[in-house]
């Protein structure tokens, strides 16, 4: 199974951290879904995933990250030196999630907000799940 990123579909900086994902991830190890569409909705519901997590979220077999943790992660599956921001995990989970919450909270202040979420490009919609079959 993928890994699949859970994002903010109308946060122009969760917009552009997928962006960033997917172009140094052509090994395809990740599947992205927005919180808002119906089958983000699905799998929070099938993980348990706290309606109030403001934050993104990476579930990998079977199991849910967020915050800084969800973050390291996934840069741990770039390519080039963004595997080495991993290295950060080794901070104590309550420092790099307190430095993660001040951006999260400001993320449309700082980055503004859309109306709606992205459509992807055709070269890049079969990175998005769109229904169950898609997993």
């Amino acid at each position: 199974m993928n890994k699949i990123v859970l994002f903010d579909g109308v946060c122009n900086f969760c917009d552009w951290s997928v962006q960033f994902i997917i172009k140094r991830d052509p090994k395809g190890h990740y599947k992205f879904a927005s919180l808002q569409s119906n089958i983000g909705k699905m799998i929070a519901r099938e993980h348990h995933i706290p309606s109030d997590i403001d934050s993104f979220i990476l579930v990998d077999n079977r199991k849910c990250y967020y915050k800084s943790t969800a973050a390291l992660r996934v840069c741990k599956k770039l390519k080039g030196t963004w595997k080495m921001v991993y290295f950060f995990i080794i901070i104590p989970k309550p420092i790099r999630d307190f430095f993660y919450e001040v951006l999260a909270k400001n993320r449309y202040k700082w980055f503004g907000k859309k109306d709606s979420c992205m459509i992807p490009s055709p070269e890049m919609r079969n990175r998005f799940i769109q229904e169950e079959s898609d997993l």
